[in-house]
């Protein structure tokens, strides 16, 4: 059997009635971070939402209230309405204001601004985080998700850190005195390298026992450096300032304060490869260096050698030609009278003995006549 069908007209005109008709709908204050918002003709039209919804709102009479800004978290009183044509709910609003501006919000505000004056939040004061921690502690409870988030990343990162938990309360009376204490013990502690302090969100209320001057003095006069992860990324309390690190998260906490361990490992692997590359690279050059300057040394050498030795063929010849026994073997005689050489025929006289010396031997004589040659 079919089921009776209605057009969307209908459909959408009953939903309207519903919402028009449920009181408990009716002039209704929703807190909720601002998501765009502009100024047509004097009706604002923006959005509220939180981490699982969004709202879309209109503020017919803007004029009379403060633009907020793209993140501020505010209230926003009036009643839903369902736009039958358009088939969209939006929230259409009376009044906007600042989210927390009561008595306990304007107590945060006049306790952060004498802090601030006395220098608890000044730059110069706050402590570097160690680089490679071995332990941490971790100011928390001892249920719930946050110390599990934190041991969680740690692990994952580098499970060779070390997490002491100092379990406290992190709402109610007792909580500040307790996180100030906690505080205080691991600054006795000297194995440990810092302190994070964190809880998970919630209202100002839940979150006053962090906005108090006993635990902005306890962060201040802190020797081990503290991280504060209180809350959302958009809840700031005063432990946020005074600390030497905020954190939007738990989480975020243990990201920033222990390093990827593994991540270490590979840019050293790296550094390594690009070492043993680098000498490599050093080494081949060296060799070929040196190959070179052996080759150019060897052509130096060899060319000096053959040129000495073509100096000394030089003066070889040389000699060889004024070798006298190289001149006898051409037919020529040394001639020799009383040892002594005879170059003129001037000093032989007929009658006197000589000596001619060939190249195969000698030939004793007597001169029997001189004729000089003009």
């Amino acid at each position: 059997m079919q089921n009776k069908t209605i057009s969307v007209s209908q459909l959408s005109g009953y939903l309207k009635k519903i919402i028009d008709a449920e009181i408990m709908l009716k002039n209704i204050s929703v807190v909720g971070e601002v998501s765009g918002y502009k100024v047509v003709r004097g009706i604002a039209y923006f959005s509220i939402k939180d981490e699982n919804s969004l709202l879309n709102c209109v503020l017919f009479n803007s004029s009379k209230f403060d633009a907020p800004k793209i993140g501020d978290k505010i209230i926003v009183t009036g009643s839903p309405s369902y736009y039958v044509k358009g088939g969209k709910l939006s929230f259409n609003a009376t009044k906007i204001q600042a989210y927390g501006l009561g008595d306990l919000y304007k107590k945060f505000l006049e306790l952060k601004k004498q802090l601030d004056k006395e220098g608890f939040f000044d730059h110069k004061y706050k402590k570097a985080l160690p680089k490679m921690p071995k332990r941490i502690g971790v100011v928390s409870s001892e249920t719930g998700a946050v110390i599990q988030d934190i041991i969680n990343v740690v692990s994952r990162r580098n499970n060779l850190v070390d997490i002491v938990l100092y379990p406290v309360k992190v709402q109610g009376q007792s909580a500040e005195f307790e996180v100030e204490k906690a505080i205080d013990f691991f600054n006795s502690y000297d194995s440990i390298d810092v302190i994070i302090v964190a809880r998970g969100g919630g209202s100002l209320e839940d979150l006053q026992p962090f906005n108090t001057e006993r635990i902005a003095k306890a962060v201040f006069k802190s020797k081990k450096p503290i991280i504060s992860a209180i809350g959302h990324e958009t809840d700031f309390t005063i432990i946020d300032f005074v600390s030497d690190l905020r954190a939007p998260t738990p989480s975020a906490a243990a990201e920033l304060v222990v390093a990827d361990y593994i991540s270490i490992v590979d840019k050293l692997k790296a550094l390594t490869n690009r070492l043993v590359l680098s000498q490599a690279q050093k080494i081949n050059l060296s060799e070929s260096l040196l190959k070179n300057y052996a080759s150019t040394l060897n052509n130096l050498i060899t060319n000096q050698i053959t040129k000495q030795q073509n100096t000394l063929d030089m003066h070889t010849n040389s000699l060889s030609k004024l070798n006298p026994a190289n001149i006898l073997i051409k037919g020529y005689a040394r001639i020799e009278s009383e040892n002594k050489l005879i170059n003129s025929a001037k000093d032989l006289k007929p009658g006197k003995e000589f000596t001619a010396r060939m190249k195969d031997g000698k030939i004793k004589a007597t001169v029997k006549s001189v004729e000089e040659i003009n």
